[in-house]
Parts: structure tokens; sequence; C-alpha cells
């Protein structure tokens, strides 16, 4: 059999089209592959520790990390974007040994939170975790986020965060920030006073909202003096306080960037008052949750890394969505240990 070829003529422009597409193939590829050299490979199987030039490769440092080691809490908050979806607690050496994988990465400073973080076996969990940090780990640092829970002040703490996002009462219980018929108030002055006592730095949280936006807090801010006011922007999370899967539905707390800038502008003369707004909040900050597992929220949900038990925290850390440098503009880095805060107690 005779075969017969004949000679096909590529015409000149789709010859440049197909010559531009491999082209770009390539670049793509060795971008690609740069890319993962210079930032490190996130599953851990090809992280070299310097780059094609030979520099050092850049990683994240832990400097400072907000663990949620409970979920459980005995307020309601109707806009609380870290909810009671599990019970779980990691048992005391497995909390211990993700501390110390934190320290041995950089950790400088461990802010301990929840839920409420001193439910759980009345406290002792938490003074166990902060002696801990204090005198084996030598940690710097050591703040507390609490709700306002009455039973321990650590001699071991830094600081301690006590929530109030109003100085009325009747706002407090449309908010969930209340217990029953106790005062949220009354406990925050006596715990303000303990602080003082214990020689603990005092710093109040304010979640901005549409029952507190029209609030002036200057005159009771003054008086108790903090040494940090933070004032955040209600924030949605899908999954926490947003959406089917929600525990809470915290649409109708949600204030605007205009109505959050005009809440500031009339605290401008508060001299301890630092703001968060959504975009500063959603990915400057390392949250572990109850898991040890950072939380990445740039898409507007928590989703988790492995936990660094399982792979380490240079693994984990790369799934965790921080963001250094809004970090740093937030003022996330500042003196947070209490020996160089020349307070005068």
């Amino acid at each position: 059999m005779k075969m017969i070829l004949s000679s096909v003529v590529v015409p000149p422009k789709l010859l440049l089209q197909l010559c531009l597409s491999t082209l770009h193939l390539i670049f793509v590829s060795i971008f690609s592959t740069v890319r993962r050299w210079t930032a490190g490979d996130c599953n851990g199987t090809n992280s070299p520790d310097r780059a094609l030039d030979g520099s050092k490769v850049q990683t994240t440092t832990p400097t400072s990390v907000n663990y949620h080691f409970t979920r459980k809490c005995n307020y309601k908050c109707g806009f609380c974007f870290h909810t009671a979806k599990t019970s779980f607690v990691l048992p005391l050496e497995e909390a211990k040994r993700g501390l110390k994988l934190l320290k041995e990465s950089g950790m400088e400073k461990i802010n301990f939170s929840g839920g409420e973080p001193f439910l759980h076996e009345k406290g002792e969990f938490l003074g166990k975790l902060t002696q801990y940090c204090k005198q084996d780990l030598q940690l710097p640092s050591l703040p507390l986020t609490s709700l306002l829970y009455t039973l321990f002040v650590s001699d071991f703490l830094d600081i301690l965060a006590i929530s109030c996002d109003s100085f009325d009462d009747a706002t407090n219980q449309m908010i969930g920030r209340a217990q029953g018929r106790k005062s949220h108030l009354d406990n925050l002055y006596k715990i303000c006073n303990w602080c003082k006592q214990y020689k603990v730095a005092f710093k109040i949280n304010s979640v901005i909202n549409t029952f507190n936006i029209d609030e002036d807090m200057t005159e009771h801010i003054n008086e108790l003096n903090p040494v940090r006011w933070k004032v955040f922007q209600c924030l949605l999370i899908d999954g926490e306080n947003a959406g089917e899967a929600a525990l809470r539905e915290a649409e109708r707390f949600v204030i605007s960037d205009q109505q959050f800038q005009e809440f500031l502008g009339r605290h401008s003369g508060v001299s301890c008052l630092v703001p968060e707004s959504n975009e500063k909040m959603r990915n400057s900050y390392l949250i572990l949750d109850e898991y040890m597992r950072f939380l990445d929220c740039r898409e507007g949900r928590k989703d988790p890394s492995r936990s660094i038990l399982d792979v380490g925290v240079k693994d984990a850390i790369c799934f965790s969505g921080f963001d250094e440098k809004m970090f740093l503009k937030r003022g996330g880095k500042y003196v947070w240990s209490k020996a160089d805060m020349k307070l005068n107690w």
C-alpha cells in the first residue's frame, strides 16, 4: 500500500499564538516552583531553608498567639464569633506540649481566651497553663481575655482583658453580655481593683454594634484607666455568627464602616483607645482553636489548619492566613510585659 503524505501549511499567526501559549505555560510553571521554594511548601514535603539565590527563606514567626482552648461560655453575646460548637478541651499535658512547640518557634506572648477560659475545671486548668508558660517556658508576656469571671486572678498574668460593650446594664442585657440579673458593670469595677491588688495590667475590649453605637464611654474608660482599650467593629464569621450552620445570628448587630468611624471620632480624646476595623481584624491574628489548629479567617469563615501537635508549627502556620504587616499596622506589637510597663500600682 502506498501512503501519501500531504504537507500542512500552518498560518504564521496561528504558529505565533501556539509559541506564546507554550511560553506562558513554561513561565507559569517556573514561577509556581520558585514561589513554592521561596515561601516553603505548606505540606511539609519540600521546605528548603534557602531560596534559589542562597538567601534565607522568610518564615512566619508566631510572636503573638491567641489560644482559644475552650468554647464553653456563661454568656450569650449575640455577635459572638467563637461559639460553643464543641465542648472539647485538650488534656493538660497535650496543651503544654503545644505551648512548648510555639515557644520553640519564637512565641513571646500567648493570650488565653475562649469561650470563657475560667470555666473549665473552675479555673484550675487555666492556672496550670499560666504557671507553665511563666515558670517553665519563661514567656515575656501572658495576657488573658475574659468575659468577666470573678474566681481567679493569677500572679503569673501580665494583662487581664475584660470584655465590656456598654456602661448601661440594660444594653448589656440586650447584647447578651450578662448572666441572669448579675451586674456586669459591678464585677468590671471589682476586677479592675483586683488587678491593681495583684499587680496585673488591666485592659478592656469592646465590640461596637447597633446597640452601643451611639454611646459615649469616655468618662467611664478614663475612670477605669486601662492600659489599652481595644475597640472592635462587629465582625461576621460564616459558621459562627452568620450562615445556616451558625449558633448566632449577628446580622442585626452589624454597623457600617462610617458608623464605626463616627464612634471612634467621639472617643478620639481617649489616649488608650486602640481601634480595630473589620479589615484590620480579619487576618492580623494568629488564632489557635481548641485542637491547636490555626484558623484562617480571610474568606469570612474559619478554615482550620492541621493541628500543630500533628504537623508542627512551621507547617501548620502556612495555613493561618496571617498577615504580619497588618498585625504591625493595627498595633499588635506593643509593650506587653508588665515589668516594662512602668505602671503605678
